[in-house]
């Protein structure tokens, strides 16, 4: 069924896969050929198999060197590469070594095994890597055949392209790149056009066709009152399995966190200005199921695969629609239903429509006691009955009566009041 080698036909069989993506199915051949791309794609496709299949066939285990490196803007991210990464080396006759690079380890110790003996694939986050790289030289980057920039536009945002850059400086000219991203910003462009060589550009999962049918969108208006007021109500409606919920700095994260935290629910905090030490156990604590809300920033919405969630709350909407898509992306996994409710104001009405576009059909939903109850869409407008003789009423004041009296007045206004109530009569009907 699958044309690889025999490792990866059968870790592709113990994860279950029965056809591959359309984002594994577009990119694999291409990563096969050696072709440089820049991949834009939803979360939840399968992209890290995308890379890992091809990197895995193309490997030559008879030479100690590292043939592949790979950066992920996370800690958390580049944990889930690394694990999805060794479920397939597992089934290799022959060891592969693969190594995971990111703060919090023993450096020392890292340096002296690199000084040893190279891996054979090389994962981590930016800086890691260009102290590894740069810094250091002990991870000798220069024998590396393909490097993989996962989450670029997260990895731009959070401020480590230059660290990337650095990396990729060292790199001989002959290097395959695969850049996969959610967005490409401009701000992009100059390190694109700087390292890839001829790319083609693969876009994949845009408009209806990237959403998942399992997820139901729904949207309630705040009202213009207090956001939190109106959360506290929403939170009184819903029962989740387990729910995160969105905001988009970490300052009014930490600031529902408190709330919430006060109120008593079980609740935790997870966000990047957090130590990568205390993300991982509060990661670890979710995933064992020992919280039902998870407040945090979109660190969650990329690359952290957390099971079990039944809802997304976005406390507030996300700047860019992309990253509404992957903050939906966290739940109605595997086949499983999931809700996305959102908070919004009257000046996102734009940003709504731009949801619509996309073809994520929201719901109106408003908060009644306990409950929420649909009501009528938001660019519904309402037809008022129109009763006879109200434009007569109507015309009689938009048209005012003259204030001089002058032959046949009563005739032209008469006429006036006429053609008005007529042009009223025609909008009404």
């Amino acid at each position: 069924m699958f044309p690889y080698k025999k490792f990866i036909v059968n870790a592709i069989t113990d994860l279950g896969f029965k056809s591959l993506t359309e984002v594994q199915s577009t990119v694999i051949p291409k990563v096969l050929k050696g072709q440089d791309l820049i991949v834009k794609s939803a979360t939840g496709t399968g992209k890290t198999h995308a890379y890992l299949i091809p990197i895995f066939e193309r490997l030559d285990l008879s030479v100690d060197q590292c043939q592949v490196l790979i950066s992920a803007p996370t800690r958390e991210l580049a944990v889930q590469i690394f694990a999805f990464a060794k479920q397939v080396s597992q089934f290799s006759e022959q060891a592969i070594d693969i190594r995971l690079y990111t703060g919090g380890t023993n450096r020392l110790e890292e340096i002296a095994r690199l000084e040893k003996k190279q891996p054979h694939i090389a994962i981590g986050t930016p800086g890691k890597l260009k102290d590894l790289v740069v810094k250091t030289n002990v991870l000798k980057a220069h024998q590396v055949k393909t490097f993989i920039v996962d989450e670029a536009d997260m990895t731009l945002d959070e401020g480590f392209l230059e660290d990337v850059d650095q990396v990729a400086a060292t790199m001989n000219e002959q290097l395959q790149m695969l850049v996969f991203s959610a967005t490409i910003p401009e701000k992009m462009q100059p390190f694109l056009k700087k390292y890839l060589k001829n790319p083609d550009t693969i876009t994949l999962d845009t408009g209806a066709a990237g959403v998942n049918q399992n997820v139901k969108h729904y949207i309630i208006k705040t009202k213009e009152r207090d956001r939190y007021g109106v959360f506290q109500k929403l939170l009184g409606t819903v029962n989740p399995y387990l729910a995160i919920i969105f905001c988009n700095t970490k300052e009014s994260a930490d600031e529902l966190y408190a709330k919430m935290k006060a109120e008593k629910y079980n609740v935790a905090l997870i966000h990047g200005g957090l130590e990568a030490r205390k993300r991982k156990l509060i990661v670890a604590d979710i995933r064992a199921l020992k919280y039902q809300f998870v407040v945090a920033t979109d660190i969650v919405s990329r690359g952290i695969d957390i099971s079990g969630i039944t809802h997304i709350l976005n406390y507030e909407l996300p700047s860019d629609v992309e990253f509404y898509v992957h903050r939906s992306g966290r739940t109605g996994r595997m086949d499983k239903d999931g809700q996305v409710l959102s908070l919004y104001d009257f000046e996102d009405t734009l940003y709504l429509d731009k949801l619509d576009s996309k073809g994520i059909k929201t719901e109106n939903l408003d908060i009644k006691g306990t409950e929420l109850v649909p009501v009528k869409n938001r660019n519904t407008r309402t037809k008022k009955e129109w009763k006879p003789g109200k434009s007569l009423d109507t015309a009689k004041i938009l048209v005012k009566k003259p204030t001089t009296v002058k032959p046949g007045y009563k005739k032209k206004y008469q006429t006036e009041l006429k053609k008005v109530q007529k042009k009223l009569d025609r909008k009404g009907r």
